[in-house]
């Protein structure tokens, strides 16, 4: 019964080490530290209120491989969501220009294939926000840009400490860079596929039943 609950929930089953969420903990925190530091150079005491948009890229820490926490994703997400924030409060009113900023802010990313779900709450904030009305267009230089350069600037120092951290995902070796004797597969069961998870030792951003499917898809259907 315990196992349908944790199944029903969506709870991740997912082993990772002690010492990969103690690594992911301190990239966080070194990432938010170095945002409060620069952005507080730049635009003073006021940097403080941008956290809570910027605050979830901890996820590039947390899961430097996932696909939505890219380099495009990142720089796409939050610039043009921050651009989508402001038209929006410049033109529509209260709580329709909250709601509208979020919804733009996902369809635009969509379509500019840089879909980053903390970009819908930097449009939220550009709303929400006092502290950000009275910058106008420069909010999406300052803070949003100098702090998006300055956690990636972390993130890519930071994952390159440790070997099977790399981020952003391009700095994995490719395929013809391994041993050749890792090529032409057999056909992956169930059992193997599970245990191979439980040795990469980080988070991956992908449901494990949706990516067993994806496999005995390609496998065709076994």
């Amino acid at each position: 019964q315990i196992k349908k609950i944790i199944y029903y929930l969506g709870i991740d089953a997912n082993p990772v080490s002690h010492l990969e969420k103690i690594i992911s903990g301190i990239g966080g925190f070194l990432s938010i530290f170095s945002i409060i530091y620069i952005s507080s150079l730049y635009v003073g005491v006021e940097a403080v209120y941008v956290i809570p948009s910027i605050e979830p890229q901890r996820t590039i820490f947390a899961a430097p491989h996932s696909a939505l926490g890219q380099l495009w994703n990142v720089i796409g997400g939050h610039l043009i969501s921050a651009a989508i924030g402001v038209t929006v409060l410049d033109n529509l009113p209260g709580g329709i220009a909250a709601a509208a900023s979020v919804g733009l802010a996902i369809g635009v990313m969509y379509y500019a294939r840089c879909l980053h779900p903390p970009g819908g709450a930097t449009a939220l904030s550009a709303v929400m926000d006092d502290t950000h009305h009275a910058l106008g267009y420069e909010y999406i230089l300052t803070p949003i840009a100098i702090n998006t350069v300055t956690i990636l600037l972390v993130a890519v120092l930071f994952n390159a400490l440790f070997l099977w951290r790399r981020y952003p995902t391009f700095l994995i070796p490719k395929e013809s860079d391994l041993d050749s004797a890792h090529k032409d597969y057999a056909p992956v069961d169930h059992a193997n596929f599970v245990y191979a998870l439980s040795q990469m030792d980080t988070f991956i951003d992908v449901n494990e039943d949706y990516l067993w499917k994806f496999i005995s898809w390609q496998q065709g259907g076994k």
